[in-house]
């Protein structure tokens, strides 16, 4: 009998929870909200939209973003960090700061461009010249100071 009585109780606790939370789930983003439930975000103004996708290009291939910085903020900090620390937690995300593996320029070519392990390829999002870029600014900041620059005629090499 306790039993029956303790699945009740568990079975009125969730479906309690599941009527508030779909209550949020239903609730109106803010003028200024750009995160929230799936809900939320599929409930944005065409306005809202547009502003967020201002950032990007016409093409849907690569970003309107040039400088290796912009490249950094926009795709590597996410899980890289702010100071290329890297991170642990649900994945690893190897600390870039002071990462002797940079120092042959084809090795961070050939990963931003084809991912590794859990890491996502960007070959087909970003041109010749943003991974130049990004890896040009990965490798001679955050404690990296290598010097031999990676061009677009570099990145070239690794397309198909």
């Amino acid at each position: 009998m306790h039993t029956i009585v303790s699945r009740g109780l568990a079975l009125g606790g969730l479906l309690l929870a599941s009527v508030f939370h779909f209550h949020a789930m239903a609730a109106q983003p803010t003028a200024s909200s750009v995160t929230g439930t799936a809900s939320q975000v599929l409930a944005l103004a065409p306005s809202k939209i547009a502003a967020l996708k201002a950032d990007f290009a016409s093409t849907p291939q690569q970003l309107a973003q040039r400088s290796g910085e912009q490249v950094y903020q926009a795709i590597c900090q996410g899980c890289h960090m702010s100071q290329a620390q890297g991170s642990q937690g649900a994945g690893f995300y190897p600390a870039l700061a002071s990462n002797p593996k940079l120092t042959a320029a084809a090795y961070p070519v050939a990963v931003v461009m084809n991912g590794l392990h859990g890491m996502p390829g960007f070959g087909a999002r970003l041109s010749n010249e943003e991974v130049a870029e990004v890896v040009n600014y990965v490798r001679s900041h955050f404690g990296n100071h290598f010097t031999d620059p990676v061009s677009a005629q570099d990145v070239q090499v690794f397309r198909p």
